[in-house]
């Protein structure tokens, strides 16, 4: 800022569409109320998912490696939807429509999942734990009742993630140093309200669904979502609004398309090829992905048939749209190389709750509940963050002169500490295996502390709390301004994609290691199962991902601050009425 800071703000709008100004919108109180409502998101899915598991084997009577496929599958498909959720954000709703309408979905999903709980005609006959071989299972039917709630939920979930970041960011402008530095400062405590939602989920929403009742704790779910979202809509009035620049995907389609037309053409120079951008917002060529660079050669009917003769977008493309569908391809290898992790990140919500809940569990007189065990998880996202901020951020930044570790030292440290994670998780489930070995393994309840597994949880949560920040500070820094709605859903498709994974890793290896009568690596009674041998497979697998991670990130080329520009608001705007 030139010594005077602007009563308005450049890019943004307020609720009637005029400038915003700066006084009167954004800042902390309407991010406040945007993170509100991911808070809530997090109580109920997270509510619903490290706890799901325990309903579908105990009240559903499904087998637990049916049960932890249900659990992933649908906290798969609730990050998959964050990217339907940003293409409706950015080519049509914007993102405060998306968040209202995907949050009232939720909320919907979370009623009708507390009416069905309650309801004895769709869930299968009660039967006693040690009789668990004959007890009756869900039918269809009672399965596709649960199946309609849960997946109204993921698609609630999916939209809200896809926007309510970036919404939050918004609201603090960049090209202001005093809100720039307040929004680095938004990420983690974005992160610091996940995580405080989840604990919520782990803790109280589990122990109400054990204690009290299932319908009970998901119709709180419901009506804290619904408060949520009157307390979004109380801050219309307050918030940034930002100008939707059109589908990133439409875009990136229209350089692939002229690009592959082109493709028998001859490489020009980069100073020949065509550019018709506003000097403050081009971003410079660069010498990567090279066959993309014939998107922008300019060759006869290009220009549409008009006094403005403004290009046909699908035929010819400026360098800087050219380089900002380089700059999205650039980020792929790195999230390829993410997805692992989530993979492991699944294991602590579906196999080790059900790990626990053959576990000794009682503190005292208070039993604690199965699902409940995650709360070291997220105390060790949390210890994680106060750790990194308190005491590695001011060393690091007095040794190297840098405010903490960069987005993908971070990656790089979560996929350590995961690997470690399922190599600790290995050995303790040797352990709870030689006890049930012991004792008989058609033993309900181990003589062995649940608290064995308290190690593989703290892992896998700190490694989160590494990833996490790093991915989300990775993906929306350095991709272009017009696509971090996208960038955003492309980050969450790595979580979506590691619960499929699992899912996918938990039907081989049960086809390759099973037998007729249910046993196996994975067997229906884990107590019969290997599901060392599982984590071992996985702690492999993440070893590997590591080395690959390394390549790629090597490889990677970081774009410069400066070259990190905004798009155009249109593709036939500004610079094509220039030149008329």
């Amino acid at each position: 800022m030139d010594g005077k800071r602007s009563l308005t703000v450049a890019d943004a709008v307020d609720y009637k569409g005029c400038p915003a100004n700066r006084s009167k919108t954004g800042g902390w109180v309407p991010a406040a109320l945007i993170v509100g409502i991911e808070l809530c998101e997090r109580l109920s899915t997270m509510g619903i998912a490290v706890n799901l598991v325990t309903y579908l084997v105990g009240t559903l009577h499904l087998p637990s490696a049916t049960s932890a496929n249900i659990v992933t599958d649908f906290m798969g498909t609730c990050f998959l939807l964050s990217m339907l959720g940003g293409f409706l954000a950015d080519s049509f709703l914007g993102r405060y429509k998306t968040i209202a309408i995907f949050a009232s979905i939720q909320t919907l999903g979370t009623g009708t999942l507390a009416v069905i709980t309650k309801l004895p005609q769709l869930h299968p006959p009660p039967c006693h734990p040690s009789a668990s071989k004959n007890c009756k299972q869900a039918n269809g039917f009672q399965l596709g009742m649960i199946y309609l709630p849960l997946y109204l939920i993921a698609l609630g979930t999916g939209g809200i993630k896809s926007s309510v970041s970036g919404f939050g960011t918004d609201q603090f402008d960049e090209k202001d140093d005093k809100e720039k530095a307040q929004m680095a400062y938004f990420f983690n405590r974005f992160f610091l309200f996940v995580s405080s939602g989840t604990l919520l989920a782990v803790t109280v929403l589990v122990y109400l669904q054990d204690e009290v009742g299932r319908s009970w704790a998901y119709g709180i779910c419901s009506v804290s979502m619904f408060t949520a979202i009157l307390t979004f809509l109380c801050g219309t009035k307050r918030y940034r609004y930002k100008k939707s620049m059109g589908s990133p995907i439409v875009h990136i389609f229209q350089v692939i398309v002229a690009a592959i037309n082109k493709r028998k053409m001859e490489q020009l120079n980069a100073t020949l090829l065509y550019e018709d951008s506003a000097a403050t917002s081009r971003i410079d060529h660069t010498n990567q992905f090279q066959f993309l660079d014939k998107a922008a050669i300019v060759a006869e009917g290009d220009f549409e048939k008009s006094v403005c003769s403004a290009p046909n977008p699908w035929k010819l493309c400026t360098v800087t749209r050219v380089e900002e569908v380089k700059m999205m391809m650039r980020l792929l290898p790195i999230w390829a190389t993410t997805i692992i992790f989530w993979t492991t990140y699944a294991q602590m919500i579906t196999f080790s709750v059900v790990q626990a809940s053959t576990m000794e569990r009682s503190l005292g007189d208070f039993q604690i509940p199965a699902g409940s065990l995650t709360v070291f998880f997220v105390a060790a996202i949390l210890i994680t963050l106060a750790f990194y901020d308190l005491l590695i951020m001011p060393l690091w930044k007095k040794w190297k002169g840098q405010p903490g570790f960069t987005n993908l030292q971070r990656i790089a440290i979560g996929l350590i500490l995961s690997t470690f994670g399922m190599a600790t998780a290995a050995l303790a489930e040797m352990k709870r295996l030689s006890v049930a070995k012991a004792v008989g393994r058609s033993t309900a309840t181990l003589p062995l502390s649940v608290f064995l597994l308290i190690p593989q949880f703290f892992l896998v949560g700190s490694g989160e709390a590494f990833i996490y920040t790093g991915q989300l500070d990775f993906f929306i820094t350095q991709s272009p301004k017009g696509m971090k709605t996208m960038s955003t859903g492309l980050f969450l498709t790595t979580l979506s994609l590691g619960f499929f994974v699992s899912s996918f890793l938990v039907a081989v290896v049960k086809r390759m290691t099973g037998s007729k009568d249910g046993q196996g690596w994975l067997a229906d009674n884990i107590n019969y199962a290997r599901l060392d041998c599982f984590y071992g497979l996985l702690a492999i697998l993440s070893g590997i991902d590591f080395v690959a991670f390394l390549i790629c990130a090597i490889w990677y080329m970081p774009q410069k601050p400066k070259q990190v520009l905004e798009m155009e608001t249109s593709t036939n705007g500004g610079s094509a009425a220039e030149k008329c």
